[in-house]
């Protein structure tokens, strides 16, 4: 029997293979709030970390991580009132463009964001605003597929950042800017689907710049011992409200200084 289904660690196996299991099977779970307090988020990082270690064991590999939570709008949306953090593994990453396959998926929405390509660790120094700025090697236009294995997204602090911070996919946009020639915090944003405008909102809504999000969760990560590295992905957060989407949906966000990105989802829902 796995050691974290029994003694002090039983709840965090135990959330952790719920998870897992709804992961797996492609059927939404009920929330923790029977294993873990919905305001207990070290527990639910705990999870979290339980999952990405299950993860890592099974041959995934981090590319990097995203910030959930910190735009009003969606914190409005879920009911919550604080950032959360998540891990980027190398099979969510697609380029602009491509046809995501929705049988991945349980209950995804889409929303827009800034994401950072690191060129340096942030695992020393003061992590201020300066040295997380100079951090950046470039930024780009991104869809975050957020989703969420808890069933009709019934979900609090502690059930979101247990289940990986709603992460399902990301689409990354192929214009790269270095923060010399785009100011994160002044950027408009639009997002469409399927030509309907959906969502609108600007880099202030990401924590007031998303260059502040990035430096929360580089102090965040270095207090949880595993700093950000060059080289890295980060999703910032988003810039405006999430939109529900569905098989066949075209997805397109276009970010002033960053210009655009698009997905497709798969018009049907093959399992794997």
């Amino acid at each position: 029997m796995d050691a974290t289904l029994v003694g002090p660690q039983a709840p965090v196996g135990a959330a952790a293979e719920r998870l897992r299991t709804a992961a797996r099977d492609r059927v939404a779970c009920p929330p923790l709030r029977d294993l873990v307090d919905p305001d207990d988020v070290a527990t639910a990082y705990a999870v979290q970390e339980r999952l990405t270690e299950l993860r890592l064991a099974d041959g995934a590999r981090v590319v990097g991580r995203k910030i959930g939570l910190t735009s009003p709008a969606v914190q409005a949306q879920l009911g919550v009132d604080q950032p959360d953090f998540g891990v980027l593994f190398d099979d969510m990453a697609y380029a602009t463009g491509a046809e995501l396959p929705t049988g991945r998926l349980l209950q995804p929405r889409a929303e827009a964001e800034i994401a950072f390509v690191l060129d340096a660790d942030l695992a020393h120094g003061p992590l201020d605003f300066a040295q997380v700025r100079g951090s950046v090697a470039y930024a780009v236009a991104a869809l975050e597929i957020v989703d969420s294995r808890i069933a009709g997204w019934d979900i609090t602090i502690a059930d979101t950042v247990a289940d990986n911070a709603s992460s399902g996919l990301y689409v990354l946009g192929s214009t790269r800017r270095t923060l010399a020639e785009v100011e994160p915090m002044d950027v408009e944003m639009w997002m469409f689907v399927d030509d309907g405008l959906v969502s609108t909102g600007n880099g202030a809504a990401c924590l007031g710049d998303p260059l502040a999000a990035l430096g929360w969760l580089a102090r965040t990560a270095r207090e949880f011992g595993n700093p950000l590295r060059a080289g890295q992905v980060v999703l910032s957060g988003a810039l405006g409200p999430m939109h529900p989407v569905r098989p066949g949906a075209r997805v397109t966000a276009a970010i002033s200084g960053l210009g655009s990105v698009t997905t497709t989802f798969a018009a049907h829902e093959e399992r794997s």
